[in-house]
């Protein structure tokens, strides 16, 4: 078993150096390459590149990595604690996976367009916890249970049993013990979760809006291509088509003309 376990030590610490080299050639070839662009050209448009807060992520989980493996299990160069912190920072190679962002700015799009709806909900949400929690500690705050403790000695315990409730946790800890705040949970669990799944519902419809949005923003993009070129036939065609004619009387003609001897690789547009 130790030896097993030595071995997957060894096979793990290869995967992370060759995890470092990777990111860390990575990450400079992406410096390097950032003078490409008018505004990165240049030693200062480099620097400011690398100013960029996913730049700086990027150069802090590299920098992190190095720390780690060069310190390992030891720990005589820095405290424990201190390598513990750095070892947390590696947790920032998952934002690699969306590096440009766009994963936030869909939700962030989202949650503006609705936030008038989500504000709403989570207002009247609140205020039905805030309510709901004080009648039941009202109901409950003299009631005891079999060992003869109340579970809802003041204010702080029923909110703690509203938001267990709401969010369908359901620790246990607390629990009514009369009927009338049994009354009162019940209606509140009711109408608390029905109401409080509203803003997931807000959500899904406005991403799946939104990726029609971008779906039509797409189509309409492959159009592009296709309206630029019958644009171009047409004035080419009619350009030197109404100089023979000497007018528009055969502006008909030309354009039924047209459309029998329309190019086949601007046809996909029709």
């Amino acid at each position: 078993i130790y030896d097993r376990n030595v071995a997957k030590n060894i096979s793990l610490k290869e995967t992370v150096i060759v995890l470092v080299v990777f990111f860390g050639v990575e990450y400079f070839v992406r410096v390097w390459s950032a003078g490409c662009r008018s505004k990165y050209v240049g030693i200062w448009g480099r620097l400011r590149f690398a100013r960029k807060p996913i730049s700086i992520i990027d150069l802090i989980v590299v920098v992190a990595s190095i720390v780690v493996l060069s310190v390992g299990s030891k720990g005589q160069v820095f405290a424990t604690s201190a390598v513990r912190g750095i070892r947390f920072l590696q947790i920032l190679r998952m934002l690699h996976v969306d590096r440009q962002g766009g994963t936030w700015r869909l939700l962030g799009s989202v949650v503006f367009i609705h936030r008038q709806e989500l504000i709403t909900t989570l207002y009247i949400g609140f205020l039905s916890l805030i309510f709901s929690s004080y009648f039941v500690y009202l109901a409950e705050k003299d009631a005891a249970d079999s060992t003869g403790s109340t579970g809802f000695g003041n204010y702080a315990d029923a909110l703690w049993w509203g938001v267990v409730t709401v969010t369908t946790i359901g620790y246990g800890d607390k629990v009514p013990q009369t009927w009338i705040g049994k009354t009162i949970a019940s209606c509140f669990s009711v109408f608390a979760i029905s109401f409080f799944a509203l803003p997931a519902g807000i959500l899904g419809s406005g991403f799946a809006l939104k990726v029609q949005q971008k779906q039509r923003q797409k189509h309409f993009n492959r159009q592009i291509p296709a309206a630029a070129c019958l644009i171009q036939v047409l004035k080419k065609t009619l350009k030197g088509n109404l100089r023979e004619a000497g007018g528009l009387n055969s502006l008909r003609a030309q354009l039924l003309l047209l459309t029998e001897n329309f190019p086949a690789s601007c046809s996909f547009f029709f």
